[in-house]
C-alpha cells in the first residue's frame, strides 16, 4: 500500500496563497485525472475500512468522488451531505466553521436509517469543521459514525483530535498527512 500512498502524494498539486495569502492549497485534481491514481486512492481507502459498514456518506462535493466507488465497492449506499438548498425536501442543516469562513451542510431526514453504521468520507481532514458537522448530521438522521476516510490530513491543524473529543470518532483513515 506505501507505493500507492506514493503515487496519490506524487499526484497532489501545491498550490501556494489560494485561497489566499498565506494558504497552501492541496489540489488533488492531477490525482483525480490519472486513473492510476485514483483507483490507488479507492484500493488504498477501501483496504482501511472497517466490518460492518451499511452505507457510505460523502461531503459535498469531493468527498462524492471517493465515497461513490467506495460505496459500489462494498456494495452499499450513497448519501450524500450537500451545501444548503442543494437537497429538495425536509433535511437537517448543520453550521460549522472552517479555516477561513463559516459553511453549512444537509443532509435528507430520512436519508438514513437507525442505527445504520456509515462510513463518512471527505478529501480533507483539515481543522475538523466539516467531518464534525457531516458527523453530527449522520447523528441526527439516527445512523452512527464509525469510520471517516479521507485523501489528505493536515495533521498540525488537529482536526483528528477534533473528531474524537467532540464527535468520539477514532477510527480515521488518511492515506497523506501533511
Amino acid at each position: 500500500m506505501s507505493n500507492g500512498r506514493e503515487l496519490v502524494e506524487s499526484l497532489i498539486r501545491e498550490v501556494p496563497d489560494f485561497p489566499k495569502p498565506g494558504i497552501l492549497f492541496r489540489d488533488i485534481t492531477p490525482l483525480i485525472g490519472s486513473p492510476t491514481g485514483l483507483r490507488a486512492v479507492i484500493a488504498a481507502l477501501l483496504a482501511t475500512v472497517p466490518e460492518g459498514i451499511d452505507v457510505v456518506a460523502g461531503i459535498e462535493s469531493r468527498g462524492f468522488i471517493f465515497g461513490v466507488p467506495l460505496a459500489l465497492e462494498l456494495g452499499v449506499g450513497f448519501v450524500p451531505i450537500r451545501k444548503p438548498n442543494k437537497l429538495p425536501g425536509p433535511v437537517y442543516s448543520q453550521g460549522f466553521d472552517l479555516e477561513y469562513g463559516s459553511s453549512t451542510l444537509s443532509i435528507h431526514q430520512d436519508a438514513l436509517q437507525p442505527a445504520q453504521q456509515v462510513l463518512l468520507v471527505d478529501d480533507l481532514l483539515a481543522t475538523g469543521g466539516t467531518l464534525v458537522a457531516g458527523a453530527q448530521l449522520i447523528d441526527r438522521a439516527g445512523a452512527a459514525t464509525v469510520h471517516v476516510s479521507v485523501v489528505i490530513e493536515l495533521a498540525d491543524l488537529g482536526g483528528r483530535e477534533k473528531l474524537a473529543a467532540e464527535r468520539g470518532i477514532a477510527s480515521i483513515t488518511s492515506l497523506v498527512a501533511y
